[in-house]
């Protein structure tokens, strides 16, 4: 017979596993890819038109890839869940400009005492080859001071702070109009195939989509136009 703290442990999972498949019911239902692009771009739009609480915008032309989740969804019951879709855009071969995007899953779970729902929207800036790796892979999890960090907010920043030297990935978040960055230790990375399907009729991985030069899908034009006037390199 299963000992005290294993039941704790079992009742534990079970009730992560019953939350984060509530949440993603319900965040399922919620819109199209196109519908969701759009969100995308508001919310860099937003955050990159906050006076002085912005992300550094020389920070995004050194990133290698973008990843934004609009609209997280987060339940907590004592153990909490989290869960939202997004979308992963990389620079072109080129690396002045941005490619097509590739949809992503954001899941993860929490414990300690909690209680409630929220939304946070979520934003990750990749800054090197290794990182942009695990991005093209079809699920990685967040993990260690030296991969993921909170990133700085600003309008500029130096390359001297520890989060930007050591960090493969800088990460954000939104919540209730506050921007600030934010440690996503844990939170797991997956491809949207589902996503994928229905902005480029037809079944395509993140790899295929990020390394290519497919044509930006219906929805995604104000995103990749938003990159590009924050972001473009000098050539």
């Amino acid at each position: 017979m299963l000992n005290e703290p294993m039941n704790r442990r079992v009742r534990a999972g079970t009730v992560v596993l019953a939350v984060l498949m509530c949440v993603s019911s319900v965040t399922l239902l919620a819109g199209t890819a196109a519908e969701r692009l759009g969100e995308s771009a508001a919310v860099l739009k937003e955050v990159m038109d906050a006076p002085d609480q912005g992300i550094p915008e020389d920070l995004l032309k050194s990133a290698y890839c973008v990843v934004i989740v609009p609209g997280v969804k987060q339940v907590a019951l004592g153990i909490g869940g989290k869960y939202g879709r997004g979308f992963a855009v990389c620079r072109n071969s080129a690396g002045a400009t941005w490619g097509p995007p590739a949809a992503v899953r954001m899941e993860g779970g929490s414990f300690g005492f909690q209680i409630g729902v929220s939304e946070t929207d979520v934003v990750m800036l990749v800054m090197d080859q290794r990182g942009m790796n695990r991005i093209l892979s079809s699920k990685f999890t967040l993990g260690g001071a030296a991969e993921v960090a909170a990133g700085p907010v600003g309008r500029s920043t130096t390359a001297q702070t520890d989060a930007t030297m050591r960090a493969k990935i800088l990460s954000y978040s939104r919540s209730r109009g506050a921007f600030a960055g934010v440690a996503l230790t844990g939170a797991t990375l997956r491809q949207d195939l589902d996503e994928n399907r229905e902005m480029y009729s037809r079944q395509i991985e993140n790899k295929a989509i990020l390394k290519s030069g497919l044509k930006t899908p219906v929805g995604a034009e104000d995103l990749i136009a938003l990159l590009n006037k924050y972001s473009r390199k000098e050539t």
